[in-house]
């Protein structure tokens, strides 16, 4: 078998951005400057890392970012208020609520309060039924990061068996809904999923979004199936074991620099779709 395709994220997140500043040049002659407000509550130092990240994304398209920083003894009541205040300023276009928030928080209302306009991190319960009916504007970013990639790489969905491995509300199954919406036959597995490892076996497409670093077995793939690593643990290791499967593999993402930076990218373009949205009206 031939080396398998690695799937470059920084070469898929480029060409979105490049594709996204002509976007962005045009709506600021029409005097619109795309802007993604970002919003942390307390001092975890890698929420912190993430949003400011995000931040200098935007910054360098000319997306202008609005960072907000509550304390971390910032109540459930008053998140929502900054965010239904978000909500109501016609000038911001996104809003991105940074998880985890702190414990004492109702993290499920505080997301459920940013207006399904400017949900570009698909996030609510709306937008997740929006998604569901084949509809939805903005969908999470990872699970849209992933699409991405097997379009960019001209990758067939269509008619193939892709076995998601996690179900978790912003990743596995969105995922899971929006390659059954390209006409995959999808099987989402999960913890209590019994003989994991056989339905793998049958997977053309592997998507690893379970949280557990080299879970992701090589004996477990099928010759010439396609793997798209979404995890990221500590010590910038996927959810995949990334040498055994690239044995297998036809194509594969690595970690870092596949899935995550694209993610990033999806999150502008998602911004940049609502300040055209909002040009237009």
């Amino acid at each position: 078998m031939s080396q398998p395709l690695v799937l470059d994220g920084l070469k898929v997140a480029e060409d979105i951005k490049s594709k996204l500043q002509a976007r962005v040049s045009s709506l600021k002659e029409e005097g619109v400057t795309p802007c993604l407000a970002t919003v942390l509550v307390g001092d975890d130092s890698s929420s912190a890392t993430y949003v400011r990240m995000k931040g200098n994304a935007c910054e360098k398209l000319g997306i202008q970012s609005k960072r907000i920083h509550l304390p971390s003894d910032t109540t459930t009541e008053e998140l929502i208020q900054c965010i239904e205040e978000l909500n109501q300023d016609p000038l911001v276009d996104g809003i991105l609520l940074q998880h985890p928030v702190p414990s004492h928080i109702d993290e499920r209302a505080a997301f459920e309060a940013i207006s399904i306009d400017k949900d570009v991190d698909g996030v609510t319960s709306w937008g997740f039924g929006q998604l569901a009916f084949g509809f939805g504007k903005y969908p999470c970013c990872t699970p849209a990061a992933i699409m991405a990639i097997l379009d960019y790489y001209n990758l067939p969905i269509e008619g193939k068996h892709a076995v998601v491995v996690g179900r978790s509300p912003i990743l596995g199954k969105p995922v899971s809904i929006m390659l059954l919406n390209r006409n995959a036959t999808v099987t989402t597995c999960h913890s209590r999923t019994q003989n994991l490892s056989d339905l793998v076996k049958q997977a053309d497409i592997v998507v690893a979004a379970v949280g557990k670093p080299n879970f992701i077995q090589g004996d477990w793939m099928k010759e010439g199936a396609v793997v798209l690593d979404a995890g990221y643990n500590e010590g910038n290791i996927g959810d995949v074991d990334y040498e055994a499967c690239f044995e297998k593999a036809s194509a594969i993402t690595p970690v870092p620099g596949g899935v995550g930076p694209v993610t990033i990218s999806m999150l502008l373009k998602h911004t940049v779709d609502s300040a055209e949205l909002r040009a237009n009206q």
